[in-house]
């Protein structure tokens, strides 16, 4: 396991989040065969041993009742990966095609429409610091679609205020520019003129330990998110990550092709931009509107 997780890092280069992640889930299982006496060594591995830990991931407790389905899904994800390092380095272990991964039902991602939108990032207070950099943190996710990670790392001398674009470095280690809306860079060069710290973090928390790191962190991030959702009185319990979902689904209404949604996301592959064409449904409609005979006031 060690081995695996060293490799996952050096040589995959995940992140960090991913591999303590793998590590989490992997401890998980080795913890379960030790608790019901079952031999440890990768040999040993078989599907009893793999079937009953599936039933007791099922009856584990989660934050609304059982385990959900799609975290019992990344358990036997991570299981097969595992495995088939395993095999590439000549162990002889089960096959990691044995294990299916549990099918689960397609849930609607989350976003907000224009309207909750602008209602959202009008909530801050501009005549206060905090107010200010609460405003930019909003805008910069709506504008950039960046991830909560990506964004807590952003450092000031990244941001290009003239070009309105700056890198990242994103999940799986992969670069990719992005670019800040026109409306928000007013928002952004006022928060920075008014930054009189020598803290090369682009968003800093005040007041607190001043010994310590002024980074915010993501909790910080989703809490801010979550404290201006509840005060503008959203219908959607939005998150950071439902402004990533908004934004990549206002490009696509507004009539971008998946494919750059695709890179100014960050997406390995295109198949997890596609969950953002639920958003063609109304030009679907309009589709069948203008060209169905049986909207034709003459019929056929």
């Amino acid at each position: 396991m060690r081995r695996f997780i060293e490799y996952l890092e050096l040589e995959r280069n995940c992140s960090r989040l991913s591999i303590i992640k793998y590590q989490h889930y992997l401890e998980v299982f080795l913890k379960y065969l030790e608790d019901n006496n079952k031999k440890t060594n990768v040999d040993s591995l078989n599907m009893e041993n793999i079937r009953n830990f599936r039933l007791y991931l099922a009856r584990q407790p989660g934050r609304f009742g059982d385990m959900k389905i799609q975290t019992q899904g990344y358990y036997v994800i991570i299981m097969r990966s595992f495995l088939k390092w395993l095999i590439r380095n000549d162990y002889k272990v089960l096959q990691p095609e044995k294990l299916e991964v549990p099918k689960f039902r397609d849930h609607s991602i989350k976003f907000l429409n224009n309207e909750q939108i602008e209602k959202l990032l009008n909530q801050p207070i501009l005549s206060t610091t905090i107010g200010i950099r609460d405003k930019v943190i909003l805008e910069l996710l709506f504008s950039t679609g960046l991830r909560v990670s990506e964004l807590v790392s952003l450092n000031r001398n990244q941001i290009d205020l003239k070009t309105r674009e700056f890198g990242i470095i994103g999940k799986g280690g992969r670069a990719r520019v992005v670019f800040i809306s026109k409306n928000m860079i007013q928002f952004l060069d006022r928060y920075l003129v008014s930054r009189l710290d020598k803290e090369n973090a682009l968003f800093i928390r005040y007041g607190g330990n001043l010994s310590s790191s002024k980074r915010l962190t993501a909790r910080s991030i989703q809490e801010i998110v979550r404290k201006y959702v509840l005060q503008a009185k959203l219908s959607v319990d939005a998150t950071p990550h439902t402004l990533r979902h908004s934004m990549a689904t206002d490009l696509l209404r507004e009539g971008a092709d998946i494919r750059s949604v695709q890179e100014i996301l960050g997406h390995k592959n295109i198949a997890t931009t596609q969950i953002y064409t639920h958003v063609t449904n109304a030009r679907l409609r309009e589709v069948h509107e203008k060209f169905h005979a049986g909207n034709k006031k003459d019929g056929i």
